[in-house]
């Protein structure tokens, strides 16, 4: 990975130096790499740059398979899915994957001109819905549920600021108190500044390949994907998710048993022949705090409406039960949108080989990834060791 930070340069710098630092680390060079898959950047709902062909160009042209890959946050993981196919298909023997971004300051917002069939312009431009304003509603649906309460959000902070603290990678590295995130200014009622994560340039890579590459490239027992999971929302989807402003009809059909959070986790559990019951650790999308709480439900760690009881008793933080987000999260990362999905891999990653220094969890074996992109982009990754 390329550190997160605001740096002041382009995407492809970080992207460049994630990949070469993958390469390094799998103990090959560029021209060994079969193909290449790049994590597109986005403008909010808008590919930027075709990434594939822009790191392949910026690490030299030598002649290696070539995709791009837009899901919005999903990105990543949709890039390491291409890339798991092609090694499966037997089209790649070893694959680069790439995101990297340099994110606007504040809020991300929509691209220019007028786009009246754009979900995501219409809630800039009828709502004026950004996107902590979502968060924010997603906050106040917990409370009025479940009985969250804004200090259980700040739990969540400081839980991530800790473990972001021990991460060499991470933009913000200093210890949160309760206190600090009440005092913070208010964003989006009830979710604070410290509540909601920031924008920022990062990126990251990773180097996949074959069983027998790896053998014979020295790694014996390397980190396996054991699923990816890019599903999207089943008809009628009755719970209202970034960007859409309606609900689909439920008055003829019911709605499914599951939301569409939960069912990109159940279909990577699926896969991998694994149950929550088998993770060490989970990173998580915790684009605000609330919603970490609601990703702890979602891959199925604990029943709906008892996230916020996991946090309190303190399962879920360095030296819990199973941590969740032991890399700091987005609280500690900031968004590099295309690089997220993969950054979380990284960490799982350098968790299993146990590497991970002082945020190491004990006898870690296997971990999940999960996040949801906008437009209906699900997104989970297993991993094993």
């Amino acid at each position: 990975m390329h550190p997160w930070g605001k740096w002041g340069r382009g995407f492809v710098s970080y992207g460049t130096a994630a990949a070469r630092a993958a390469l390094a680390d799998a103990g090959i060079g560029w021209p060994d790499v079969t193909s290449v898959v790049g994590a597109d950047t986005v403008r909010s709902g808008y590919p930027g740059y075709v990434a594939g062909a822009t790191f392949a160009q910026a690490l030299g042209w030598q002649g290696a398979r070539v995709t791009s890959v837009y899901a919005a946050c999903a990105s990543g993981a949709q890039a390491i899915g291409t890339a798991r196919a092609q090694i499966l298909a037997g089209l790649a023997d070893v694959v680069l994957v790439v995101g990297a971004d340099a994110a606007p300051k504040g809020f991300f917002a929509p691209a220019g001109g007028d786009r009246p069939d754009d979900p995501d312009w219409l809630r800039f431009r009828v709502l004026g819905a950004t996107n902590p304003a979502y968060f924010a509603l997603y906050a106040r649906r917990r409370m009025a549920l479940y009985g969250d309460t804004p200090e259980d959000f700040a739990r969540v902070k400081v839980k991530n600021a800790a473990a972001g603290a021990l991460n060499p990678l991470a933009r913000y590295r200093k210890p949160v108190s309760a206190a600090e995130v009440a005092a913070s200014a208010v964003v989006a009622d009830p979710l604070r500044l410290l509540d909601i994560c920031a924008t920022s340039d990062g990126g990251a890579a990773l180097v996949l390949s074959s069983m027998d590459y790896a053998r014979r490239h020295g790694h014996p027992d390397p980190v396996r994907i054991r699923a990816v999971s890019t599903v999207t929302p089943t008809y009628p989807k009755a719970v209202l998710d970034l960007p859409d402003i309606a609900t689909d009809s439920a008055a003829v059909v019911p709605p499914a048993p599951h939301t569409f959070r939960a069912s990109i986790a159940r279909a990577a559990y699926e896969e991998a022949g694994l149950g929550p019951e088998d993770l060490s650790l989970a990173e998580v999308y915790d684009l605000s705090t609330a919603l970490e709480l609601e990703w702890y439900e979602d891959i199925g760690l604990c029943a709906p409406g008892e996230g916020a009881k996991l946090l309190r008793e303190g399962a879920t933080g360095l030296g819990g039960r199973l941590p969740v987000n032991p890399s700091g999260g987005l609280a500690s990362f900031g968004e590099a949108v295309p690089a997220q999905a993969i950054a979380q891999v990284c960490e799982l990653t350098w968790q299993l080989r146990g590497t991970a220094g002082d945020r190491q969890v004990p006898g870690a074996r296997a971990g999940i990834t999960a996040n949801q992109g906008l437009f209906g982009h699900g997104s989970a990754v297993v991993a094993v060791r």
